[in-house]
């Protein structure tokens, strides 16, 4: 079984992975008012997802955030 965290991350990477997002639109999509809920910060530090600085550069899912999409998918 899954955790809440584990679950709202895996839904990151698959709206990641869905089509081309730019930095801002992930920042709106998945902003939170509550500091411990930084799902895409801790996607970032874990190494899940890259993108750049800027507001329109693009977000990508990196090989282990694509590793942990197949294993999801595997386990369903």
């Amino acid at each position: 079984m899954t955790n809440a965290h584990e679950s709202l991350t895996l839904q990151l990477l698959e709206w990641a992975a869905a089509a081309p997002r730019s930095r801002t639109e992930l920042m709106e999509a998945w902003k939170s008012t509550c500091p411990r809920l930084s799902i895409w910060e801790d996607a970032c530090a874990d190494g899940l997802l890259g993108c750049g600085v800027g507001r329109d550069d693009r977000v990508l899912l990196t090989e282990e955030g694509r590793r942990r999409l197949r294993a999801r998918a595997q386990a369903r």
